[in-house]
């Protein structure tokens, strides 16, 4: 095999899993005369070679071919910064790149998943949006009112909205825009993953994701991580029609791993109006149309 055939089979093999899956993935995105390497058609490795990264970060080919391979002992935050530098990582990837070359010696355990009460109180303090509760995992702890509306469901926790948006809706369901929510979901289970790897729930739910879907096995080889903290978020409701919604995320503290995610509308907007309608609905007739469009209605679960 080509050194480039065996790099790349090393890659999808690892898929990014830890630090040297994840420097390959990134390597391999680098446009080599986007960093002054003259490329012919000859080259047969995508991206740069290893010794160029090591080159480029000022580090010697020896110690990186030991990093990549898990052989070399923890890399320095400046190492690192050079890294992060040649390879063109954001801030969430320098952060991945940073937890994965630590978690050797600190490995987080996963957090709990108790709400406590005075959170589901906040939850009925905004009765004009869908509001939730999501863990790590993007399990929907707790929600209010509208957010079980909206998902087509008698209560919305049990919900975990990977497992909803791979396997439950198809394309044209509730997501308008699918693709999108895919690569959302994904760069966010690649860096619970880094966070807490020894988490065997989220273990379990990506090998779920991975066994049912093709789709989420592309994306997870690509090893991408994302940490989106706000934007829009378009839901495409059986009962109400389009909802162009704005998503804002806020990390609880305590370590929890845990989010309040509230969902709004603009005063007066077309996807306003249709939230309100969505308020006037019954549970039942939400939930038979969520399971019409392919969302099953859960049973009635306790929020705790």
């Amino acid at each position: 095999m080509a050194p480039g055939e065996r790099e790349h089979a090393e890659t999808e093999r690892t898929g990014g899993d830890d630090l040297g899956g994840f420097l390959r993935t990134r390597r391999a995105r680098v446009d080599p005369a986007g960093v002054g390497i003259p490329v012919d058609s000859r080259r047969r490795v995508a991206g740069l070679r290893r010794e160029e990264v090591a080159h480029l970060s000022g580090v010697s080919v020896d110690y990186y071919v030991r990093l990549e391979q898990g052989r070399a002992t923890q890399p320095s935050d400046q190492v690192l910064d050079a890294l992060a530098r040649v390879l063109g990582l954001d801030g969430t990837e320098r952060e991945h790149l940073a937890r994965l070359a630590c978690r050797r010696r600190t490995r987080a355990k996963a957090p709990g998943g108790r709400v406590r009460p005075e959170l589901l109180r906040v939850l009925d303090l905004v009765p004009d949006a869908p509001a939730l509760i999501m863990n790590h995992r993007l399990d929907v702890l707790a929600g209010n009112r509208l957010a079980a509306l909206l998902f087509g469901r008698s209560s919305a926790a049990g919900l975990n909205t990977a497992r909803h948006i791979f396997l439950e809706e198809a394309e044209r369901g509730l997501y308008a825009e699918w693709e999108q929510c895919t690569l959302d979901a994904v760069g966010h289970l690649r860096l619970a993953a880094g966070k807490y790897p020894d988490d065997p729930r989220l273990a379990s739910l990506i090998g779920e994701l991975a066994m049912g879907s093709e789709r989420f096995r592309r994306l997870w080889a690509r090893a991408d991580v994302r940490a989106r903290t706000h934007g829009r978020k378009t839901y495409r409701h059986p009962l109400v029609g389009l909802l162009e919604l704005h998503q804002e995320n806020f990390t609880l503290p305590d370590a929890s791993g845990m989010e309040l995610i509230v969902l709004s509308a603009p005063p007066g907007s077309a996807a306003a109006d249709g939230l309100r309608l969505l308020g006037g609905l019954s549970a039942g007739s939400a939930g038979a149309a969520g399971a019409e469009h392919g969302s099953p209605a859960a049973a009635p679960r306790l929020r705790n």
